[in-house]
């Protein structure tokens, strides 16, 4: 609850009072800045899932994600170059679900011809973990190992003032004056990452409903197909 600042009339005049930023709030923002890192990796570490959303700069590629994350696995969509796929991991396996668009500019090296094609539109197609693809398309689903390389500011790490976010109060933690990354720590409950904008025109993320559970079901068997033992090179 935002304090309140009273004036107080008093014989040799006003008083006023300046309002305490961290009333009401989980303390963070008080704190020194590797703390706060410190504090937001270990709860971003200790949640049993998370909703990972926005955009992600690698290798000169953009990837737009809307991932629901869990230790077990992991349900959402991936959109690159245009072509949107369906991302299910459940355990170890790993599933695909893309139109005949995504499936005929992946065959580009002739590996999926027409007819290949058409069996594999809207069908979750069984990822062989022996394939290339496996390890590109589950680094997506892991939730660990996507918080561990994501949540990392470059340069000189400093607290950058306190802002809002979707209505939570936020502390931001910037690298090299922002240059370096920049991220919204919530001043209200738990310490979780909220939002992160990436060094370098990396992209910016969104994390929400932490420690949200969701249903991991896996597809019927009318809806899966398995491609073969390597699928074409997307």
């Amino acid at each position: 609850m935002t304090a309140i600042c009273a004036l107080v009339v008093s014989g040799t005049g006003l008083t006023g009072c300046s309002e305490d930023p961290d009333e009401g709030t989980n303390g963070v923002g008080k704190l020194p800045v590797a703390e706060i890192q410190r504090k937001a990796r270990t709860a971003a570490g200790t949640a049993d899932a998370v909703h990972l959303s926005g955009n992600l700069v690698t290798s000169g590629r953009t990837y737009k994600l809307d991932m629901q994350l869990k230790s077990d696995g992991a349900t959402g969509s991936v959109t690159a170059q245009g072509s949107t796929f369906q991302l299910l991991r459940i355990g170890e396996q790993l599933y695909l679900k893309a139109d005949s668009g995504f499936w005929s500019d992946a065959g580009n090296d002739g590996k999926a011809d027409a007819g290949a094609v058409d069996k594999l539109n809207g069908k979750y197609v069984r990822v062989p973990q022996g394939d290339p693809a496996y390890k590109k398309f589950s680094g997506f689903t892991d939730k660990d190992a996507l918080l561990e390389g994501l949540l990392t500011l470059h340069g000189k790490v400093a607290t950058d003032g306190r802002h809002e976010q979707a209505g939570v109060r936020t502390i931001r933690v910037s690298g090299d004056k922002g240059s370096g990354g920049t991220l919204d720590v919530s001043l209200e409950g738990v310490p979780y990452p909220l939002v992160l904008t990436r060094a370098g025109g990396g992209g910016t993320l969104t994390f929400s409903d932490w420690g949200k559970d969701f249903a991991l079901e896996k597809p019927k068997k009318g809806d899966t197909v398995d491609y073969g033992k390597q699928l074409p090179t997307s």
